[in-house]
């Protein structure tokens, strides 16, 4: 675990991005893009969330969550301003965090009352404090090719008509519920509400809808941005796991924010969907 931060005369600045790595795959084939292009980056890996195989030959430093001064430090040093947010995190609480002095200094610029917020809330209120560092934070969307998801069909299956109507009634719902900074998923069969995503995320969602769906056919899993988030540190996105996960659950397929949602390897997605038997399409968030 690294020990307490320390103060280094920062680098020079330079073009070298900086990847605030978290789980699952989309760092590790972000930093293949970069190496492809042979464009310097620096990882920050979130310690317990990181995968350790996206580190494997990288530049990089593991760090917990709440050891803010050792991240600035090392970006610093690396000479890096441009900041990428890549791959899932779980919300720790604040027991959890640990804070360090400069994690502390900055909560108290945030405001306590980030961390009673929803998460659109407070991941606004970190890019803010970033850019006050002297950090610019961007998309990964816009350095990974094939990342956002476009309208239309993936794959070769199809939405019938009642499919059409539970994505109708799924957008319906995430619009109802997206003010209140509450999930980005739902699960709707036969015009029911089966579950909506809250903090345990998608997979979670779909392991616990099965048991729920009832006797007939359909049910789609409709994931939007909400209204207010912050898209440049967090969107939508589903990959092979979860077109696996939505199959388990006898679904008929995934509906995604065109625009705003990442499909991560989307070769493997749309074979996994077609031989599953499952449609995955982009839809307009305006769309019910």
């Amino acid at each position: 675990m690294p020990g307490p931060a320390t103060t280094h005369e920062a680098a020079p600045v330079t073009d070298k991005i900086g990847i605030v790595a978290g789980g699952g795959t989309v760092p590790g084939q972000l930093v293949a893009t970069l190496r492809d292009r042979s464009h310097p980056y620096f990882i920050i890996g979130l310690e317990g969330q990181v995968q350790p195989e996206t580190l494997d030959g990288t530049p990089h430093l593991v760090v917990r969550l709440g050891a803010v001064g050792t991240a600035l430090d090392a970006l610093r040093r690396e000479g890096v301003r441009r900041l990428v947010f890549a791959g899932s995190v779980r919300r720790p609480s604040l027991a959890e965090l640990r804070p360090d002095w400069t994690a502390t200094r900055l909560i108290a610029k945030m405001g306590p009352k980030m961390f009673l917020a929803g998460d659109d809330a407070l991941l606004s209120a970190v890019v803010k404090v970033l850019e006050g560092e002297g950090f610019t934070v961007e998309r990964a969307d816009r350095l990974l090719d094939g990342l956002l998801a476009g309208a239309g069909y993936l794959g070769r299956h199809r939405a019938d008509a009642a499919a059409e109507a539970d994505i109708a009634r799924g957008v319906a719902i995430l619009r109802a519920l997206g003010p209140l900074d509450v999930g980005q998923g739902v699960v709707v069969q036969q015009g029911l509400c089966l579950g909506i995503e809250a903090i345990e995320g998608t997979d979670a969602l779909l392991a616990r809808v099965g048991p729920l769906r009832r006797d007939g056919g359909g049910g789609v899993l409709v994931k939007l941005r909400k209204p207010g988030q912050n898209e440049r540190v967090d969107l939508p996105t589903i990959g092979v796991a979860t077109v696996e996960a939505a199959a388990r659950a006898g679904l008929a397929g995934i509906a995604v924010d065109a625009g705003g949602a990442w499909i991560v390897d989307r070769a493997a997605v749309i074979e996994s969907a077609d031989r599953l038997g499952l449609f995955v399409k982009g839809i307009s968030g305006d769309a019910a």
